[in-house]
């Protein structure tokens, strides 16, 4: 299983380099089509909405299908259309290239964590997670350091490029690698997609671990798109200082995954939800506060590292909601976390756009996340063991 769980992680992390590739460069794309800033921020939301409703239906084909088929492929049509991007001569094509490089990339990451969570026992899966969540950190660490590099060196276009030429080269790899990894029955039934789903829904946990990743990805990641635009504004106009400060949160995440074990043996997963949704609060503070770069670079560490502390532990209650269902129960995990991403510019960018600004929006969204990780510490719990017949 441990080189399964390499490729697949080989695999997230290739995908997770196209996420945030677009943030450091959004005053550059503006500048280069021509477009407002505020429109070329929408590109994160032509990424995250398309994934966010993919989602449904491609959980219930990897119950029904090869988990690992279906990610490869959804991994060459992401491929694919980034380096349409890289070619976009306006910004109508851009946006519709984003549209199709999210449609695929909603079937990367949460089939990655179904498959893992079919291979791998409960009492190891949150360190297995770990490792996937590890790859998809450093594949944001260096996804938006590197398009801040490279939009300063070679402009936006080479970012899609850089990005697309490795999607390549991983697809090559782990085609070989994962062939007949996670492969089904062979029995298609499309019968089975609405009683899976249903009965996701019907165990009392699943409005808890949703409802709390939308939060997320609504106040946490909805302000990432404006961090270079509010750096910008500060008198930071490189794009690589925006790709590291982003990047930051990519080595906070990093962070967690090499101590998730250690974590997990001292504070348990009650408190590190708790801890981390009080953390991420105060990281939004700070973000209202518009501190110099290298703070919002170390403040982003902490923002990163606390979020995973709270978000991998809902992780795992979502992959356990209903087991014969778990590529649908982590398709809706997902659907619900990239929704919130989505809706979350169009907060942040009503308010940066209006005469309240930006800054009470951050501190609506502070109170909110530590809300949310108060909330998921009291009602997330195990069952008591069963006692010995």
């Amino acid at each position: 299983m441990s080189r399964t769980l390499n490729l697949i992680a080989l695999v997230v992390f290739a995908s997770s380099l196209f996420m945030r590739s677009t943030d450091p460069v959004i005053p550059e794309i503006a500048g280069g089509l021509g477009v407002a800033t505020a429109t070329a921020a929408l590109l994160s939301s032509a990424f995250t909405l398309p994934y966010a409703l993919i989602q449904p239906l491609l959980g219930a084909l990897a119950d029904i299908f090869s988990k690992a088929r279906l990610m490869l492929f959804c991994l060459f049509c992401l491929t694919t259309a980034t380096l349409v991007c890289g070619f976009a001569p306006n910004f109508g094509v851009l946006l519709g290239a984003r549209v199709a490089a999210g449609l695929a990339a909603g079937g990367v990451v949460p089939i990655s964590f179904a498959l893992v969570g079919d291979n791998v026992p409960i009492a190891e899966r949150q360190v297995a997670m770990g490792r996937i969540l590890f790859a998809i950190m450093t594949g944001n660490l260096l996804g938006a350091t590197c398009a801040g590099v490279l939009g300063d060196l070679v402009g936006w276009r080479g970012v899609f490029f850089a990005t697309g030429g490795l999607g390549i080269v991983v697809l090559a790899v782990a085609v070989t690698g994962l062939r007949g990894v996670g492969s089904a029955s062979g029995r298609v039934d499309l019968s089975m997609m609405l009683p899976n789903y249903l009965a996701i829904f019907k165990n009392p946990l699943a409005k808890i671990c949703f409802g709390a990743v939308f939060l997320e990805g609504t106040f946490m990641y909805g302000v990432f798109p404006y961090m270079a635009t509010m750096l910008h504004q500060a008198g930071e106009t490189l794009a690589s200082i925006a790709g590291v400060v982003i990047a930051g949160f990519g080595i906070g995440g990093a962070l967690y995954g090499v101590s998730v074990s250690r974590l997990l043996a001292r504070l348990g997963e009650t408190r590190m939800m708790r801890l981390g949704g009080i953390m991420m609060g105060l990281c939004l503070l700070v973000i209202a506060a518009r501190a110099r770069w290298p703070v919002e670079f170390a403040n982003f560490a902490i923002l990163g590292f606390s979020f995973y502390m709270l978000h991998a532990v809902i992780q795992i209650y979502a992959s356990e909601l209903v087991p014969t269902a778990r590529g649908a129960a982590m398709a809706l995990h997902s659907f619900f976390f990239f929704f919130g991403q989505a809706l979350g510019p169009i907060i942040y960018g009503a308010g940066l756009n209006s005469s309240i600004g930006i800054r009470p929006v951050l501190l609506l969204g502070a109170v909110v996340l530590v809300g949310v990780g108060l909330t998921c510490a009291q009602w997330l719990r195990r069952p008591p063991p069963r006692p010995a017949v």
